[in-house]
């Protein structure tokens, strides 16, 4: 429900494909390359969010973190139960956007809305972790099929266990930025994970 009029430009401005605030003549070439990123409405969407499983500081919801925790699940069965790994080797990196799209979260729609007026502390250092899960998980899963065709099942185990280890630590890290633990992400912390 939309109670003021700076809430009501915020939802025509949502629907609108130029962006907020704008029609189609006020877009200078390249002017919108980061749609939404310090659109200015982070302080309305903190109000919007409240008492919705979206935080009210950062603008992140942690329901984007099922789609690794799903891989995490799918890749510890698979030393028992190497059929699954069809399984695994379908999963493919999605935007939070997509993800919100495509789930039963009941405030999908804010979450994407909130997500791109995001303090862009929170949202880079959010990003870059997610970018460093989805390369992670991209390397691993032919990695560990040769592993399954070769019926290495101790070096499956271990290799299994590195990988959803450095996961759910990114994870840790992506659930911390989300709550407003943390807001930076440097390339030491990355490597410090890469190498646990």
């Amino acid at each position: 429900m939309v109670s003021s009029s700076s809430q009501c430009l915020l939802a025509s401005d949502a629907k609108s494909p130029q962006g907020p605030g704008q029609d189609a003549g006020d877009d200078p070439a390249g002017a919108r390359k980061t749609a939404g990123k310090g659109a200015g409405f982070t302080g309305t969407y903190r109000l919007l969010v409240r008492g919705k499983n979206i935080n009210q500081n950062t603008l992140l919801a942690t329901d984007y973190l099922n789609h690794f925790n799903e891989i995490i699940m799918l890749l510890e069965m698979l030393p028992s139960l190497p059929e699954c790994y069809g399984d695994a080797a379908e999963w493919r990196p999605k935007s939070y956007a997509d993800h919100f799209r495509e789930s039963c979260f009941s405030d999908a729609e804010l979450a994407i809305l909130a997500y791109e007026n995001a303090p862009e502390n929170y949202r880079q250092a959010f990003d870059a972790t997610i970018e460093q899960m989805d390369r992670l998980v991209l390397e691993a899963i032919p990695r560990i099929k040769v592993l399954i065709d070769a019926g290495l099942e101790g070096p499956l185990q271990l290799g299994v266990e590195g990988v959803t280890r450095k996961l759910q630590s990114f994870v840790d890290v992506a659930s911390s930025i989300i709550n407003g633990n943390m807001d930076t992400l440097d390339q030491a912390q990355i490597d410090q994970m890469m190498n646990a």
